[in-house]
């Protein structure tokens, strides 16, 4: 089974808005949405 992680590094924003940002990001990106249900990403914030 494919499967994706996405590690993302936002200096100077604190963590519950990094992950909102990255987790809204991954919902409009059309490579996420092209992928979604077939594939397992996991989504990493730090």
């Amino acid at each position: 089974m494919l499967q994706a992680r996405l590690n993302a590094k936002l200096p100077g924003i604190e963590a519950d808005l990094a992950s909102s940002l990255v987790e809204r990001s991954h919902q409009l990106c059309p490579y996420s949405k092209a992928t979604r249900g077939n594939i397992a990403v996991e989504l990493n914030v730090a």
